[in-house]
Order: structure tokens, then C-alpha cells, then sequence
């Protein structure tokens, strides 16, 4: 299993990326999907993560202006960023979890660059 993400970059503050991650291999239906974020000041964190029922979960500094969101057909998943500030400057890891044989897996992107501008 590989995931591929894609869509960081340098962006102003205020402005807007989408971040994608697609998954490659089998992995199962039933699965979480997510992104973290990790800078060199702090240990990777939790942004936001999606189940494959939809269940949808935010860390709160995130909150209202990123969304997360998967499309399951093409194993992809999606962090649109909406007003996006200096503090969301990290590399953005794309995180699949899927559960099968009554364990959960754990499998990694390689990261985005997201920079922001102030």
C-alpha cells in the first residue's frame, strides 16, 4: 500500500489549497482516512480525518475553515483550506487506517509542503 499526496505550495494568507491523496493497493472498505501535520517545532499532528461512512473529525484549530473529504471509488481523499494562516504552515501527511483480520493498519504519504505567507 502507497499514498501519494499532491496539491501544497506557497500561498498568501487568506488564500486557499486543496490537498489530495490517493491510495494505491488493496486496502479495506472499512477504513479511516485522514491528514496530520507536522512542523520542526512540534510533533505531528491530527487535522482532520474521514471514515468510510463519513464520519468526519477536525482539530480544533482547524475548525470551520478546512474540509475534509474522500471520494471511496478512487481511494482518494481531499483537505480543501480555506483561510489559511502563517500557523498552518507544516508538511501535510496523507494517513490511511484500514481496518481488516481485527487489526487496524497504518500507512503514510510521503508529505506536501504547505507554506503561508503573511
Amino acid at each position: 500500500v502507497q499514498l501519494q499526496a499532491s496539491g501544497g505550495g506557497l500561498v498568501q494568507a487568506g488564500g486557499s489549497l486543496t490537498l489530495s491523496c490517493v491510495v494505491s493497493g488493496s486496502i479495506s472498505s472499512a477504513n479511516v482516512m485522514g491528514w496530520y501535520r507536522q512542523t520542526p517545532a512540534k510533533q505531528r499532528e491530527l487535522v482532520a480525518t474521514t471514515t468510510s461512512d463519513g464520519n468526519t473529525n477536525y482539530a480544533a484549530s482547524v475548525k470551520g475553515r478546512f474540509t475534509i473529504s474522500r471520494d471511496n471509488a478512487k481511494k482518494m481523499a481531499f483537505l480543501q483550506m480555506n483561510s489559511l494562516k502563517p500557523e498552518d504552515t507544516a508538511v501535510y501527511y496523507c494517513n490511511v487506517k484500514p481496518y481488516g483480520g481485527f487489526s487496524w493498519y497504518d500507512y503514510w504519504g510521503q508529505g506536501t509542503q504547505v507554506t503561508v505567507s503573511s
